[in-house]
């Protein structure tokens, strides 16, 4: 008859052993270290700690990835791109590493499921799926290299995703658009923000843009910063013609 020790080690080892796998399978090859890829997916809320009493979870992981991300994909830009200025080649990263773009990534990959987490799946925030992904990114280059990750991110990111004309038409933010529009026209521009009790008592965030003092557009979200968003979408369409003229 098994010891209740001997009956944890084989399961400890089969969940080991379906993890590396799923892993393995995201990477498109087999990882060396698979501690790192752990502590990639391991959320906040764990609790765990590591032998010297440190937190052990992603946000470091997240860090280091960030910085990967904007440095592979920074020399990809400067190389295809030679005619590109500091202004533009800034502009055309922060549109590729944005936090909308690291989502859809880290939700087509379905990196969440692999998440050691206290906290329902359900209760994470949209920004959870670019987190583990740019965790992800710093455990391959702890664990592999530079040009592993490298080749992960041109794998990943830049062949499917990265199209520069597409990319030079992407509007990043539609109220920092707006902003510099009115700025430059010199017109007065006011966000006035207040809570908005919504359907079965869901916290919302209503959003009134006025520009020269008339309301322009209104908007609900989750967020403040999801409502204004939204509203300066509906006002840059409002005055599109006169915008992309700028």
């Amino acid at each position: 008859m098994l010891s209740i020790r001997k009956i944890f080690s084989k399961s400890r080892s089969l969940e080991d052993g379906i993890f590396f796998g799923a892993v393995e399978k995201i990477l498109g090859f087999s990882p060396k270290n698979i501690d790192f890829y752990k502590k990639a997916f391991t959320h906040r809320s764990s609790n765990i700690l590591d032998e010297g009493g440190n937190p052990m979870n992603y946000e470091r992981l997240e860090f280091l990835g960030d910085a990967m991300l904007s440095a592979v994909i920074a020399a990809h830009l400067f190389n295809e791109v030679p005619t590109g200025d500091e202004g533009y080649l800034t502009k055309m990263r922060s549109k590729i590493v944005s936090r909308e773009h690291l989502n859809e990534l880290g939700k087509d990959l379905n990196l969440v499921q692999l998440v050691e987490s206290k906290v329902p799946v359900q209760h994470f925030g949209d920004n959870i799926h670019g987190n583990i992904f740019e965790a992800l990114v710093g455990a391959i280059y702890l664990d592999k290299g530079y040009d592993f990750c490298k080749e992960f991110i041109y794998k990943k990111v830049i062949v499917p995703y990265v199209d520069i004309a597409r990319l030079e038409g992407k509007v990043i933010s539609y109220k920092s658009l707006v902003i510099e529009w009115c700025q430059k026209e010199k017109r007065q521009f006011h966000y006035d923000i207040f809570e908005d009790n919504g359907i079965n008592g869901e916290r919302l965030f209503g959003v009134k843009l006025s520009i020269d003092e008339k309301v322009i557009a209104k908007a609900r979200a989750s967020s403040k910063k999801k409502a204004e968003e939204k509203a300066s979408q509906r006002a840059y369409f409002a005055f599109q013609e006169k915008i992309d003229k700028k």
